[in-house]
């Protein structure tokens, strides 16, 4: 495992948030969806209670905290490069993602982000929306991920035309 974890700042309360140890401990997902939303650069301006209690985050400990407090140190960076210039585009981008809770345990979901445009579609944050992973699919995406770990695979093809959907038009204000 990597030893990528990570201390943000919680731009509102200046609060110092590590990410603990990952411990080999898997949360159950019993339903429900999770939601969040971020600014652009992808600090947390709202996540429900159903995030906040997967995760074992408080409301005011997520809000003004990047998301990438969540972000399990096992995922491939080049996932989160090719997420990133998916949803920059005005585009939406659905995959599997394994993420880290307050004490070391961790989840796996389906995710969907689609970015947040105001009246003259300009990207103003993004949504995102988490619902529970199918268990065949995250047997194949652990072996993709595992393979593609390292940082001489951020730009890999996989990650932008594999499992993943950017959809074929633009985001739209409605």
């Amino acid at each position: 495992m990597s030893n990528r974890l990570k201390t943000v700042q919680n731009i509102y309360t200046k609060e110092t948030l590590s990410q603990a140890q990952p411990i080999f401990q898997e949360k159950v997902y019993d339903g429900g969806s999770m939601i969040t939303e971020t600014d652009p650069d992808g600090i947390i301006t709202y996540a429900n209670r159903k995030f906040r209690e997967m995760t074992g985050f408080t409301k005011s400990e997520l809000i003004g905290a990047p998301h990438c407090l969540v972000r399990h140190p096992e995922m491939p960076a080049g996932l989160f490069k090719a997420m990133w210039k998916i949803i920059s585009s005005k585009k939406v981008w659905r995959g599997y993602i394994k993420s880290l809770c307050k004490d070391g345990s961790y989840y796996w979901a389906l995710v969907y982000i689609q970015p947040k445009l105001d009246q003259d579609g300009n990207i103003i944050g993004y949504a995102s929306s988490r619902r529970d992973a199918y268990p065949e699919a995250i047997e194949e995406v652990m072996k993709q991920y595992a393979r593609l770990r390292g940082p001489e695979h951020i730009n890999d093809e996989y990650f932008m035309n594999a499992e993943l959907f950017h959809g074929d038009e633009l985001a739209t204000f409605s």
